[in-house]
């Protein structure tokens, strides 16, 4: 597609079950690519053994279509995303490489809370939404709503969405991205009955509400998808209300790359120049049993083609591209070249992984992509033959890279591997295609839940000295204050290594409340913790600090008390005493000193545990209630809030995680089965002060750390 203006990134999300794959099936409809039967039953997009006998998307899938819109081709790259929670972190993959969504509302649920995380995830990359209201066949035939009656229930679900647009979005876009029927931003529809209407397409083909309730009331849904095919309506939508490629980068590239925007190769991304050098960055890494690992992403600019020659600026190497294609569902196509502002498949970035930076030069690398919730259950996974041992390695880092909210931790000496997800769901998923799919044995540990360290007041300055005694660091620690904390969390604050003059990093800081000099000391921002240099006049700072950062960083994965991630920690190295030799300065005198001042430091300002906690939305019928009281109770859990919806009772919880392994069934029993559940949000708080000496222990324990270590 030569035109720019005439592409479209776009992305379905939704809440799990509202309809995504059925609507994308009839939008595949809409391009010729699969028969009219098929659409709403077929799933084309999902491709999963498992996806299919579970009824429920867990890769996001793209698909490149053209549609003819008012006389002109239009070329429509769309990715389908997961709606489960668990497998979250495709959405916000997938948001990097597009430039709109379309939210799916199911008409008798309204907005829920995936709805809500779902277009959270969105306006944080700054992806356009609008609206389709689906399965509005349900309201006339079993909810038997009159006219009016529905409109209300329209008007409520549009305005529950534009209330979240306001709360979420930048300030720029608060007013300007809310969706409205007038303007035909809002359809609404039935997926599985291939039709939709929106008020400009009521308009231009006289069709009226009345004639789909009679449509409905006549059994004449086939004859409804003819006057309103799906696809025509949306695709319109798409094409009026989501930005080009052209456009969207002129505003979406300041916030997703740091680097500076007058240069070359940032004039050509703000522009997405297809003359201007190539920059690629992958969302999703397949792999394909012919062609081996498929990137796919999003080209931000230039042209890539067979045969060029590439630079990884994370993995620092060059490679060859062997096959550029695009995609046609679970197929690909495999193309000469392509151009920017497109979602491409490239084969040849060896051991690459989703949010690399692909380019022609070494650049500033585009920021990582980061999702909303980190994975917080772990299991332990061994091959069952000892003999297949390097088999799992091999597949553990295979699965890590096709999902990198999957966390893998591999020590090869003692043979155990750490598997980190999302949920109990998520690492359910990975074991059996670890097993069906790579055709390995393997058995899992019962789940163990990931802690987190912090400080609770300011250390010490402690000092480390290096093996040799020619070095030492004086460092002191203390808490990062919750506001610049919640910044690194939301992605306002980039976690990176800060080179001397980074604008995003000072107008945040200060807008903040930090001082100048202060800003001017961060050097690393990482996992929620902040290092500062607070050294003066040190001639040989600038040799070893990279040495430092690496120490700092290897401290933060593996804190003080029990080896656990730390977080909402601030790091300052207050003085140095180095040798005039730089022979004695090496990384092995570095890395030791740099550990050990942290550590000793760390233990003078009140260590503590924090465990995660998830806040759920739970729904019953109200006869359950005392049930559920009971059970939140039981769990150590937190009531937070109670709304009643009718029969229905909506409950928001805070539990542990600790606690929740099994929830699932313990919510089915204790509610005849009645009761759902979705996670709304994550956070940490302290472990409860008597808890806290034994979930150390056993954490210890099973580390193999010995008591005083």
């Amino acid at each position: 597609m030569e035109k720019q203006s005439n592409i479209r990134n776009i992305a379905i999300a939704a809440h799990i079950d509202h309809g995504k794959t059925t609507f994308s099936d009839n939008l595949l409809l809409g391009a010729g690519m699969m028969s009219e039967e098929e659409a709403g039953k077929a799933l084309k997009l999902d491709f999963h053994e498992d996806e299919a006998t579970r009824g429920i998307t867990i890769d996001s899938a793209s698909v490149s279509m053209i549609h003819k819109v008012g006389g002109e081709d239009y070329l429509i790259n769309l990715i389908d995303t997961p709606g489960h929670v668990d497998f979250g972190g495709d959405v916000t993959r997938a948001m990097r490489a597009v430039d709109g969504c379309i939210v799916l509302c199911c008409a008798v649920e309204g907005v829920m809370p995936q709805t809500e995380t779902v277009l959270r995830q969105a306006l944080k990359e700054l992806v356009k939404p609008v609206l389709f209201i689906n399965k509005v066949d349900r309201l006339i035939k079993e909810v038997k709503l009159t006219p009016k009656e529905m409109e209300k229930k329209f008007i409520s679900i549009i305005e529950h969405v534009n209330e979240l647009i306001e709360n979420i979005a930048p300030e720029e876009y608060k007013e300007k991205w809310k969706v409205g029927v007038g303007e035909g931003s809002v359809a609404f529809g039935s997926a599985f009955h291939n039709w939709a209407l929106s008020f400009p397409y009521m308009k231009k083909k006289g069709i009226t509400f009345k004639d789909v309730i009679e449509a409905y009331q006549n059994e004449k849904q086939k004859e409804l998808a003819k006057k309103a095919p799906l696809h025509e309506v949306v695709l319109e939508m798409s094409v009026q209300h989501h930005p080009n490629p052209v456009e969207a980068q002129k505003y979406r590239i300041p916030k997703i790359w740091h680097g500076d925007l007058d240069s070359k190769i940032g004039k050509a991304l703000i522009n997405c120049d297809s003359k201007g050098s190539p920059v690629f960055m992958p969302i999703k890494i397949v792999v394909d049993k012919h062609a081996g690992e498929v990137a796919a992403g999003r080209l931000f600019s230039g042209t890539i083609k067979q045969g060029d020659e590439v630079y990884m600026n994370l993995a620092k190497r060059k490679v060859r591209v062997q096959q550029v294609s695009v995609y046609k569902g679970a197929q690909r196509i495999i193309v000469n070249e392509v151009s920017a502002g497109n979602i491409i498949g490239v084969v040849g970035l060896k051991d690459t992984f989703a949010g690399e930076t692909v380019s022609r030069e070494p650049m500033e690398p585009l920021e990582a992509i980061k999702h909303l919730f980190e994975p917080v259950v772990t299991k332990s996974i061994e091959a069952t033959k000892a003999a297949d041992l390097p088999k799992l390695i091999e597949t553990l880092k295979q699965v890590a890279k096709e999902d990198p909210s999957i966390k893998i931790e591999i020590n090869e000496e003692t043979g155990e591997s750490l598997i980190s997800g999302m949920g109990e769901l998520h690492l359910e998923i990975i074991e059996n295609r670890i097993k069906s799919e790579k055709g390995l044995d393997v058995k899992t540990s019962p789940p163990i839940i990931v802690y987190r360290e912090t400080v609770t007041k300011e250390s010490e300055t402690k000092e480390g000295r290096s093996p040799n005694k020619h070095n030492s660091f004086y460092l002191k620690v203390q808490p990062l204050e919750d506001n610049i904390y919640e910044a690194i969390r939301s992605g306002a604050l980039p976690e990176t290594r800060v080179k001397k003059k980074s604008s995003a990093v000072f107008d945040v800081l200060s807008k903040l409340g930090w001082d100048g000099d202060t800003i001017r000391n961060v050097r690393d921002i990482y996992k929620g913790n902040i290092f500062l240099d607070e050294t003066r006049g040190e001639v040989h700072i600038g040799e070893v600090i990279e040495m430092v950062l690496d120490a700092f960083e290897m401290v933060m994965d593996q804190g003080t008390l029990a080896r656990e991630p730390c977080m909402k920690m601030k790091v300052s190295l207050t003085d140095i005493r180095l040798h005039e030799d730089a022979i004695h300065r090496g990384p092995a005198q570095v890395y030791p000193a740099v550990r050990e001042g942290i550590r000793e430091a760390t233990k003078t300002a009140g260590a503590t545990l924090f465990e995660p906690l998830q806040i759920h939305i739970i729904e019953v019928p109200d006869k359950f209630m005392g049930a559920i009281t009971k059970l939140v109770g039981s769990k150590r859990g937190q009531m937070i809030s109670m709304d009643q919806e009718g029969t229905i009772t909506k409950i928001k919880a805070k539990l542990p995680v600790a606690e929740m392994l099994g929830w699932s069934n313990d919510l089915r029993s204790a509610t005849e089965g009645r009761g759902t559940s979705a996670l709304l949000d994550q956070e940490f708080e302290k472990v409860p002060a008597g808890m806290q000496a034994e979930v150390i222990r056993k954490i210890r324990e099973r580390k193999g750390l010995a008591e005083n270590q």
